[in-house]
C-alpha cells in the first residue's frame, strides 16, 4: 500500500512540476523564460504591425539547448524590425546580456507578437546609419526612447539589434 502511494505521489509531483515548468516557459516583465508558445507564422510583407504592442517576446538558443526568452520592446522603420538592449556598462555587443551572447553565438531567434511566432535572424545594427534608424524608430514609438534621443546625457549604453525574417 505504501509503495502504491509512493508511486502515485511521485507521479503527481512529476505532473505538477511539469505543469509549473510549462506555465513558466514564457518571460514576464524582467523575468526571462524558456520556450515560447504560439502559432508559427510566415514572414509578412509588411512589419508595421509590430508598432502596435508595447512589448513582445524574443527567444534565443544557448549552447546548452534549452531556449532562453526575454521580453523586449520592438519598433519598425522602412520595413526593418529593431529591438534595443540596454547595458549596465559601456561594452561592445554582446556586452554582458545573456540573450545577446546567445545571439552572437546563434543568430536564429523566434519573435512572438501576439500569438504569432516568427522565425528571425538577429544581429547588431550593421553600421551607424542603421543604428540611428533603429534608434529613431524606437523614439517614434516610446516616450522613454524619445527622451534618450533628445538628451544624450540621459542615455545608458545600449545596442540596437536588427531582426530579419528567415
Amino acid at each position: 500500500m505504501n509503495r502504491y502511494f509512493s508511486q502515485q505521489g511521485a507521479l503527481l509531483g512529476l505532473l505538477l512540476g511539469g505543469s509549473v515548468l510549462m506555465s513558466a516557459c514564457e518571460p514576464q516583465d524582467r523575468r526571462p523564460g524558456l520556450w515560447l508558445s504560439g502559432q508559427a507564422a510566415g514572414a509578412p510583407a509588411d512589419w508595421t504591425f509590430v508598432n502596435e504592442p508595447r512589448e513582445v517576446f524574443l527567444e534565443t538558443h544557448p549552447w546548452y539547448g534549452i531556449p532562453h526568452s526575454v521580453t523586449v520592446v520592438v519598433a519598425e522603420a522602412n520595413g526593418k524590425v529593431f529591438v534595443p538592449s540596454i547595458y549596465d556598462e559601456d561594452l561592445p555587443f554582446p556586452g554582458t546580456k545573456r540573450w545577446n551572447t546567445n545571439i552572437a553565438a546563434d543568430p536564429n531567434v523566434r519573435l512572438k507578437v501576439g500569438d504569432a511566432i516568427y522565425e528571425m535572424t538577429a544581429r547588431p545594427a550593421a553600421n551607424d546609419e542603421e543604428w540611428q534608424e533603429g534608434f529613431a524608430a524606437l523614439a517614434a514609438k516610446y516616450d522613454f526612447w524619445q527622451e534618450l534621443l533628445d538628451d544624450e546625457s540621459k542615455r545608458p549604453p545600449f545596442a540596437i539589434i536588427r531582426l530579419e525574417a528567415r
